[in-house]
């Protein structure tokens, strides 16, 4: 398969698409809860869904329906997901205010079926796959727990934001996460030490959301040369990611270069998404629409306003030409970027579609 789009939402189904000519190809139950977010390794070989609270791994080319790798140490709602660009490990955010990183490796007999020969996890982790009835536990103090697999050295690891942990983006760098929290806070995490290195927490105008006094960040992503943030209330910020990476002297707070809002008063921004070349950031939203932005100047270019109800994802392709959107009046829609028009939709869902996740690279 050379395109792989597959979305989710509120009917605990995973729908994969044919995505040309708009034909659900399968379709995967996820009966735990609703799916909040999706994710595609690298190599188009597994599909990470991230529910309440579990996290599972779906094989795609595999008839089975079954996943075959659960990850149970999140306690909340899972709220994003992603994969190391060579698809060694995992990591993800949670309501529960952890984010997590897991790393595994996938070894197929010759029946192709999986057998996991390490995982680990963390956090109050439990490790479980399909094909073991073992369950291996261990808990230490200070609310960390760590599993060891005795055939490999390594380890996953946590990071406590002290916050429910909205969204969560890997650097380019591959040395560094980024985080964003309903305490209005964006952190910017070590994985070498396991450090919070940078706590940036923006200058908001918008009236508080959180106890703090301070407004929730909704989304965060991150490019080589850009770094933004964007809370619910849909005001965006910019940051070069070499300077968030950096305390300045005297403890003054990180400057953003850029700052704007995105949607008008009263919408509750949902994702914004930096393209894969670069020079367009896409923000969704509840008053319908997705919008589009030049990332030399910030200026508004696209406004995507076919869906009829909330906005609440939207995945670029390889080659940032197209973008998939998933919305609550229960479809999905590929959008042509060159012109601005929709060019197919995705309708069997019984619910509203709260997540895409697209793979259509050529490596």
């Amino acid at each position: 398969m050379s395109v792989i789009l597959a979305t989710a939402g509120q009917d605990d189904k995973i729908r994969f698409w044919e995505a040309p000519s708009g034909v659900c190809s399968r379709i995967l139950r996820y009966a735990d809860s609703q799916v909040n977010c999706l994710e595609i390794t690298p190599d188009k070989q597994y599909l990470a869904a991230g529910g309440n609270p579990h996290i599972r791994l779906f094989e795609i080319n595999n008839a089975s329906n079954q996943s075959i790798l659960t990850l149970e140490g999140h306690t909340g709602n899972v709220t994003s997901l992603g994969f190391q660009r060579n698809g060694r490990y995992l990591y993800s955010s949670s309501e529960d205010g952890t984010v997590s990183c897991q790393r595994y490796i996938f070894r197929a007999h010759i029946t192709s079926y999986i057998t996991i020969l390490h995982n680990l996890f963390i956090t109050f982790g439990i490790f479980k796959t399909h094909t073991s009835t073992h369950h291996h536990r261990l808990i230490i103090s200070y609310q960390q727990v760590k599993l060891w697999d005795l055939r490999s050295p390594t380890y996953s690891r946590s990071f406590d934001s002290k916050g429910a942990v909205n969204s969560v983006a890997l650097h380019p760098n591959q040395a560094q996460i980024i985080s964003g929290d309903q305490n209005g806070s964006i952190k910017l995490w070590d994985l070498g030490s396991s450090k919070c290195i940078n706590d940036i927490i923006p200058d908001s105008h918008s009236s508080s959301t959180s106890s703090l006094g301070r407004v929730a960040i909704q989304s965060v992503d991150v490019s080589n040369d850009t770094l933004i943030a964007a809370n619910n209330h849909a005001e965006v910020f910019v940051w070069n990611p070499n300077d968030a990476s950096k305390t300045e002297n005297g403890g003054e707070p990180i400057r953003p270069k850029a700052k704007f809002r995105a949607h008008s008063f009263g919408a509750y921004l949902l994702h914004a998404k930096i393209s894969p070349d670069g020079r367009s950031l896409v923000t969704t939203s509840s008053d319908k629409t997705a919008r589009l932005f030049d990332t030399t100047n910030w200026q508004l270019t696209q406004t995507l306003s076919q869906h009829s109800k909330w906005v609440w994802d939207a995945v670029f392709s390889a080659d940032s030409s197209y973008l998939v959107t998933a919305s609550s009046d229960k479809t999905a829609r590929l959008w042509n970027l060159r012109s601005g028009a929709p060019v197919r939709q995705y309708t069997d869902h019984e619910f509203a579609v709260t997540c895409v996740a697209l793979n259509d690279s050529s490596t």
